[in-house]
C-alpha cells in the first residue's frame, strides 16, 4: 500500500488491485487503520482508506472539520488517486461522509455501500412503543 501526503489533502493509502477499488470512509472517532481487519479479508483488491480532515494522520489540517469539507476531501482525493472506477464505503459518519460526496455525482462512482450510517437528523423526540 502506497501512502500520500500531499499538500492540504488528508492522509491516505492506496492499494492497486482489480476494479472497482473500495474507498473506505471511517466513523466519528476513527482512521484509516479502522478497516484493516476488513483490507486483510480483501487481497487483490483495490483499495483506498482516508483518514478524514481532523482524525488518524490527518488531525493537523486546518479546519473546518465538517461533513461537507469531508466530502470535499473526499472527492480529492479521488481524483490525486485517479481512480476511474470505485465505490464509497462509510462507516457511520463515513456513510454520512459517502452520501454527501456520492451527491456530486463524481465521475468513476459505481456504488455507495452504507455500514450503520449515522442518522440524518436524530429524532426530535424518541418514545417507547
Amino acid at each position: 500500500m502506497t501512502t500520500s501526503t500531499a499538500n492540504q489533502l488528508p492522509v491516505y493509502d492506496f492499494r492497486p488491485g482489480d476494479l472497482p477499488a473500495l474507498v473506505f470512509l471511517h466513523y466519528w472517532g476513527g482512521s484509516a487503520r479502522t478497516w484493516q481487519p476488513v483490507l486483510d479479508r480483501l487481497p487483490g483488491h483495490a483499495a483506498v482508506t482516508i483518514d478524514l480532515r481532523g482524525w488518524g494522520r490527518s488531525r493537523e489540517l486546518p479546519g473546518p472539520y465538517s461533513l461537507e469539507q469531508s466530502a470535499r476531501d473526499t472527492r480529492a482525493v479521488l481524483a490525486d488517486a485517479g481512480l476511474t472506477s470505485y465505490i464509497l464505503v462509510g462507516h457511520s459518519m463515513g456513510g454520512k461522509v459517502a452520501q454527501l460526496a456520492a451527491s456530486a455525482r463524481p465521475a468513476g462512482l459505481a456504488g455507495l455501500a452504507l455500514v450503520a450510517p449515522a442518522p440524518a437528523k436524530p429524532a426530535a423526540e424518541v418514545t417507547a412503543t
